[in-house]
């Protein structure tokens, strides 16, 4: 009996023979058996070989180059708000040579009010990325290239770690000519890890948001409700010993609190958490394990295309 072979169409096709002897296909049927022979994936279904270092830094480039093209809104106007900030809560409560942590009130609310900007800047980048992929529907830009979902989740936190960054810098710059600030890197290793920590974290809330939210509304309420509660009431102006033991509790529940005492503690060596490098040091290995099981959660999302796929 005659080999059979389905054609494009669906109706079986006798493959050709030769001289030979041998079968020879031809048309759907030789592109079926060939693929079969040197091992390609069926149709549609993407195979990631390696590490993709080149698609990663494309997609990392074109987030930069997103935000920095309105640099002035993305940057310098995030840097002056938080300079408004320091003004104002100078003027109201910096009065009488006010102390806080043994130093000035400006020089104690200055490392908080940096931490604070470079973390909603990192929401704020990471949010918008596969949400105005999504409105806009460019959202096959990042669906499309050939670049897994690590490597697709390292590129928009990347980038929001890299705006988080520059605006910390640009606030950090700004403070170091007020008057009443002294800002002092007492423990550089705390001010780097609690800034990296506390901006990976909000980057990762950001794209999980960016992945839940189907319209600009959606972002906005996880701002308003979400983020800016939690960046407000985490002791950027404030020392929790001063609540009530029921407040202390709920500010210990809040992850930025540990972002912004940490940092703080970079800069001072004091903060609510302790004033010393192992008592910091249990706050800063929390963060690292959050980040890790949120990463591991947000990237869980990207690969299952919840939301971003039919």
């Amino acid at each position: 009996m005659a080999n059979h072979v389905p054609s494009s169409t669906g109706e079986p096709q006798s493959p050709a023979q030769g001289n030979s002897g041998e079968v020879a296909f031809t048309g759907a049927a030789a592109s079926h058996a060939y693929g079969h022979l040197v091992g390609f994936p069926p149709p549609g279904q993407p195979i990631f070989r390696g590490f993709n270092r080149v698609g990663l830094g494309t997609l990392y480039m074109k987030e930069v180059r997103r935000f920095f093209k309105v640099q002035t809104q993305t940057i310098w106007a995030p840097a002056v708000t938080t300079l408004l900030y320091l003004m104002i809560f100078t003027l109201a409560l910096g009065g009488g040579g006010r102390v806080v942590l043994g130093v000035p009130f400006a020089s104690f609310v200055a490392p908080g009010l940096i931490a604070m900007g470079m973390i909603n800047n990192a929401f704020a980048n990471a949010s918008f990325g596969l949400l105005g992929g999504k409105i806009q529907g460019t959202i096959i830009d990042y669906l499309m290239p050939p670049v897994s979902e690590g490597e697709l989740l390292l590129a928009l936190v990347g980038a929001a770690v890299t705006r988080a960054i520059l605006v910390g810098l640009a606030v950090a710059a700004a403070m170091a000519f007020w008057p009443g600030v002294t800002l002092e890197a007492r423990h550089p290793w705390a001010i780097v890890w609690f800034g990296l920590m506390g901006a990976i974290l909000l980057s990762l809330i950001g794209v999980a948001t960016s992945l839940w939210a189907e319209k600009f509304d959606h972002n906005a309420a996880v701002t308003n409700f979400i983020i800016t509660p939690m960046s407000m009431l985490s002791g950027t102006f404030y020392v929790i010993d001063r609540l009530a033991p029921a407040f202390q509790t709920v500010s210990r529940m809040n992850p930025i609190f540990y972002v912004i005492s940490g940092f703080r503690f970079g800069f001072l060596g004091q903060s609510d958490i302790g004033s010393d490098n192992m008592s910091v040091l249990h706050g800063a290995i929390g963060l690292g394990v959050l980040n890790l099981v949120l990463g591991l959660i947000v990237y869980a999302l990207l690969r299952s295309g919840w939301k971003l796929k039919a």
